[in-house]
């Protein structure tokens, strides 16, 4: 199966979520690719089936970040 769904691609993580925290979106890792896409396209590949991860960054205990990956459809 095919899904087409538009959004822009990131070469890292992070710069995919900063892109998402400061101009809108959601950041996602889906095939190996970082891309940020509206809510309501991840939405829609969650509802078909399409396994992916949303990426954020999570503060740690130490004032650190890390981005964590919270798998959907896995």
């Amino acid at each position: 199966m095919t899904i087409e769904f538009r959004g822009i691609e990131f070469t890292s993580s992070i710069d995919a979520v900063e892109h998402a925290e400061i101009e809108g979106g959601v950041a996602i890792l889906v095939d190996s690719r970082r891309m940020v896409v509206s809510r309501a396209e991840a939405n829609r590949l969650a509802a078909a089936g399409v396994a992916f991860a949303y990426m954020h960054n999570h503060r740690m205990p130490d004032d650190t970040f890390r981005i964590v990956h919270v798998p959907i459809n896995d």
